[in-house]
């Protein structure tokens, strides 16, 4: 954990539909995204591997200079 993680983090929930409830989801996006992985496996088809919020998710993350990796359950990774 770091500041870049934390303040990617605070982006996230300030700046798209994740509630405020979601901060531990949005700790492990923005670790995910600031340390380049190219995927983020999840079951939380709530807050994380969902399609309505990962647009906006991609749009910060970019404006921070980060590329946001797929973030998808695991089932999906491997062509379900």
């Amino acid at each position: 954990m770091n500041q870049a993680v934390l303040d990617l983090a605070e982006q996230f929930l300030e700046r798209s539909n994740l509630p405020a409830k979601a901060d531990i989801d949005a700790v492990h996006i923005a670790a995910a995204t600031v340390h380049g992985m190219d995927y983020l496996l999840t079951w939380n088809c709530k807050h994380i591997a969902n399609a309505q919020i990962q647009g906006k998710l991609a749009e910060i993350s970019l404006d921070f200079g980060y590329e946001l990796p797929i973030l998808c359950t695991p089932y999906e990774l491997l062509g379900g």
